[in-house]
């Protein structure tokens, strides 16, 4: 049968509303973008991936990656605006600013240093007006990791175009950081900072920190100001936790934080007070070297661990934990996120893997199910993991 060529212009616009209706159908299950920072290549890289908001499948955006503005990219953190994405590179010792386009590309904006070297992670406040940044070695002369001394906490205003101002002054003798020392006037002791968490309400600022001779871990507490400007809770004296707090996180409603310390195998919890100092509240057996952690509705607690290529599952209650299970990941996950409307996937990136693996939770029971087609290929040496809503920010 052949077609003339009435026949065949109907027929070929038949086929491109076809086209664009999947097309346009395929746009509206993009429930958001996650940003996985990779260190194989030199500089480092972005990948950004799409969630599916039906299956939690991931796939890339066709452009992606995108240039991470530096050298070992092992932090990042997105504003709550969905607008900008802040990247820290480690071996340049630099924060970049990228604006996020609707499709979740990137763009290179702005770049500051940081006032230490090697910063290892990143914090936005909810209200999207500081950005907290932590240095392994504080800006003193001579330190090195051949000398070194100990890390310190920075402080930027975020401006309205989303760039980073002068970093915020605290006082004459450290103006734009606050060193973690074991008391005010012990600058000798060296402590390697390692995670860092704001909580939701933007009141206060935790920093955990290990003492590498020793082994022994430790929780800085800061309140903050309206000038971004930090306070020592404890008379400047961090909390004792364990022997190497890596990670934290807290709930929603500012009343409970949660850290694991890689060498204990354990995940710590504790109340937040009014005065902002964290109260020990239990602990819990987790696997091989946790990483990392991720809370899902203030009702469960994920961890992944490192050394065992899993993820532990664990019930809240008032700040206790009880485990729900253990579930297998690709290899050596080392960070972890629920995704960007909070639906209920939940992702990791496994540094040796290669790879990002995915499950979908269970919101009756916290179980864990691996979602369509994970695990899902990475370029190479993932570290850190990131994620903004599609359209917006989130509700």
């Amino acid at each position: 049968m052949k077609f003339g060529k009435v026949g065949q212009v109907v027929l070929v616009t038949a086929i491109a509303l076809v086209v664009a209706t999947l097309f346009t159908a395929c746009g509206t299950l993009t429930v958001g973008f996650l940003y996985v920072a990779t260190t194989k290549q030199t500089p480092g890289q972005m990948e950004v991936y799409e969630v599916n908001s039906e299956s939690g499948a991931l796939r890339t955006i066709p452009t992606s990656p995108f240039p991470s503005g530096g050298r070992n990219p092992l932090a990042e953190a997105a504003d709550a605006a969905s607008q900008n994405l802040y990247v820290a590179n480690e071996d340049d010792n630099n924060i970049v600013q990228f604006g996020i386009g609707t499709d979740g590309k990137l763009y290179p904006q702005s770049t500051v240093n940081t006032p230490g070297t090697y910063p290892v992670a990143l914090a936005i406040n909810s209200a999207g007006t500081f950005l907290y940044v932590v240095d392994i070695l504080q800006p003193v002369g001579g330190c090195s990791l051949a000398n070194p001394c100990p890390g310190d906490i920075a402080v930027y205003p975020i401006n309205s175009d989303g760039s980073l101002g002068t970093a915020v002054g605290n006082n004459s003798t450290y103006p734009n950081y606050w060193p973690l020392l074991l008391t005010s006037s012990n600058t000798t002791t060296v402590l390697t900072p390692t995670g860092l968490n704001v909580l939701a309400n933007g009141n206060d600022v935790y920093v955990t920190a290990t003492n590498p001779a020793t082994h022994a871990g430790y929780l800085f507490a800061f309140s903050t100001s309206s000038s971004g400007a930090l306070t020592e809770l404890n008379n400047g004296a961090p909390l004792s936790v364990g022997a190497d707090p890596v990670a934290m996180a807290s709930d929603t409603q500012s009343q409970y934080l949660y850290l694991v310390d890689e060498v204990n195998d354990q995940v710590e919890s504790f109340s937040v007070q009014s005065s902002g100092l964290p109260t020990p509240v239990g602990t819990a057996a987790a696997g091989g070297q946790p990483s990392s952690l991720a809370l899902f509705n203030n009702q469960y607690l994920y961890v992944a661990n490192s050394l065992d290529s899993t993820v532990d599952a664990y019930s809240l209650s008032s700040g206790s934990m009880s485990k729900i299970g253990t579930y297998t990941s690709s290899t050596n996950p080392v960070a972890i996120t629920v995704d960007p409307r909070n639906l209920g996937f939940l992702y990791t990136v496994n540094f040796l893997g290669s790879s990002l693996s995915g499950y979908k939770i269970d919101q009756s029971n916290g179980t864990l199910i691996n979602t369509q087609a994970s695990p899902y290929a990475s370029t190479a040496q993932p570290t850190a993991i990131s994620g903004v809503p599609h359209g917006g920010s989130a509700k």
